[in-house]
């Protein structure tokens, strides 16, 4: 128990910066005490700065307080240390590998707490008293406990660098001055760190302003990526409401149409066994009347056959068979075509406002823009897979393999009508709409075509210029669009990427890529199925 509180009393009057008992006690304002010199070499280095914390609390003093000596505490420490409490320095105040020692030490050496820079050595905190009560050694110059003092000794004359060389930029003695820097421009050492000094604060408040500036702009990013997270999370579950809404109308039309055919059913079956009824019930009354006349026909007696005769009964007129009307077997097929339409319409108008919500979506405004790639595998990351839309292309032009190739034939096609047809230009447009990132090639073979990439709403009808495409000539082409930043690029591909020509302008709707032929029989155009992948290096690869 005493040794506890021996060890308690030890730690409540050490002083946290030397961490042993204090000597010469000072009590700040703050109320934290020290040791006088620890204290005292605290507020020197904090000299420079203009501003002086306590190193517990770090309260801050201006200007410097004024060190008193607390009167109590020398008292309870001189009492501490006639307990014997001092005897032993603790583990942790002997230097380990990584701490600088005493250099006057021997045995087992303490932890240096300050270096001196004229004495070029290191002292534990007894060796080190001299340097606070010496006049001589008050003048010299203590630092933070270093490794590195011997760098302060010159290599060849061993003398204790004092001087810098401006001329060679480097540290001197000043038998270095007298010899290889004779003539040189000169200042003492402290002069040119004075100096340095402030250049180095310039530089400090540079970079702190560079600082603030950065975190204003990594604030400004992080309220970006907040909103651009709220805006479309508020995106998605707007769109699915409206989505969900539109699933709904489509399933009640659903519902109406069937509810409808159904109720027509059920009246036209209802008609048409009325009608059944009446047509069994006349055929039972002719079928009577048939039997009569049979059953007259053959009475041998003539006097009774024409006795009979004028009793039979009149046969009545048909009135059905005139009103029935058999129709050609279609009934209800004409719902499943008007239906099959109104699908079809629908599809064109969510294709087209898909294109227009996918723009919308692309245009997102970013901060940072991607740069152009330079190489045909960073092109890659971009690839599109394209295809040909059938009902744009011109009669002579056969498409194959999925749509990907297309040949010019002198055969017209039996392509049915369609307002989005070229009619004029051997032209076809493909069928996906192109925004954002993307490249695609397009490999040739033959006289000569023409690759391009145009607006949906090109003409189509006729030879005028307004309904041409042009563009580059060249056995395989690559094309890079940026639809944001407006560049559209043209390179020929073969072992290395040849631009061809760029365009850089502002696109206002998604783009189509487009092909163009020379009307030679036999020209073939395929659109290539490019697939990044990497091999086990993680490099990029075809």
């Amino acid at each position: 128990m005493a040794e506890k509180a021996a060890q308690l009393d030890r730690e409540t009057f050490s002083c946290s910066i030397c961490l042993d008992l204090m000597k010469d006690p000072v009590t700040i304002p703050c109320g934290h005490s020290y040791c006088m010199n620890c204290i005292k070499t605290h507020f020197d280095e904090e000299d420079r700065k203009g501003i002086h914390r306590c190193p517990q609390c770090r309260k801050i003093f201006i200007p410097r307080p004024v060190l008193e000596k607390s009167t109590m505490l020398v008292v309870l420490m001189e009492q501490l240390k006639q307990t014997g409490l001092q005897a032993a320095p603790a583990d942790h105040c002997y230097a380990g590998p990584e701490d600088v020692a005493c250099d006057v030490c021997t045995g087992r050496k303490l932890k240096a707490t300050k270096s001196c820079l004229v004495c070029l050595a290191s002292y534990c905190e007894k060796h080190l008293q001299p340097h606070y009560d010496a006049a001589p050694l008050k003048k010299h110059k203590l630092v933070t406990p270093s490794k590195k003092l011997q760098e302060n000794i010159c290599s060849r004359h061993d003398e204790v660098m004092k001087i810098f060389c401006r001329t060679d930029q480097q540290s001197i003695c000043y038998l270095c001055l007298m010899d290889e820097h004779q003539g040189h421009e000169t200042v003492p050492a402290a002069a040119e760190r004075t100096e340095k000094q402030k250049e180095l604060e310039v530089r400090r408040l540079s970079i702190q302003q560079r600082i603030q500036d950065r975190e204003k702009d990594a604030k400004l990013l992080q309220q970006e990526v907040e909103a651009i997270n709220g805006s479309a999370d508020k995106a998605v579950e707007d769109s699915e409401k409206i989505f969900t809404e539109l699933i709904r109308l489509i399933q009640k039309r659903s519902s109406d149409v069937k509810q409808q055919v159904r109720s027509q059913q059920e009246t036209e079956v209802s008609r048409v066994k009325e009608l059944q009824e009446k047509l069994e019930q006349e055929i039972a009354e002719l079928k009577r009347k048939d039997a009569e006349l049979e059953q007259l026909s053959h009475t041998e007696d003539h006097n009774q056959f024409l006795h009979n005769y004028p009793s039979l009964s009149a046969l009545s007129e048909s009135t059905h068979s005139s009103s029935i009307n058999i129709r050609p077997l279609r009934y209800f097929e004409d719902v499943t075509a008007a239906v099959s339409e109104t699908r079809d319409k629908l599809q064109d108008i969510l294709r087209e406002e898909w294109t227009n919500i996918s723009l919308t979506v692309t245009e997102v405004d970013v901060l940072l823009s991607t740069p152009e790639p330079k190489t045909r595998v960073r092109f890659l990351k971009y690839s599109h897979e394209i295809t040909l839309d059938p009902n744009t292309a011109n009669t002579h032009l056969l498409l194959s393999e999925g749509n990907r190739k297309v040949t010019y034939m002198k055969q017209q096609q039996s392509y049915s009508d369609h307002p989005d047809r070229f009619t004029g230009w051997c032209q076809v447009l493909s069928r996906e709409s192109l925004t954002g990132r993307c490249y695609w090639e397009v490999e040739w073979r033959g006289r000569g075509i023409c690759v391009a990439v145009a607006y949906k709403d090109i003409s189509r009808a006729g030879r005028s210029d307004e309904c041409i495409f042009g563009g580059p000539r060249s056995s395989r082409v690559g094309v890079y669009l940026d639809h944001r930043a407006g560049i559209l690029s043209f390179y020929s591909v073969s072992e290395t990427m040849t631009l061809l020509h760029r365009v850089q302008t502002t696109l206002t709707q998604p783009l189509y890529a487009g092909l163009r032929f020379l009307y030679s029989e036999g020209d073939t155009a395929e659109f290539s199925k490019l697939k990044l992948t990497e091999d086990i290096k993680g490099t990029a690869t075809l």
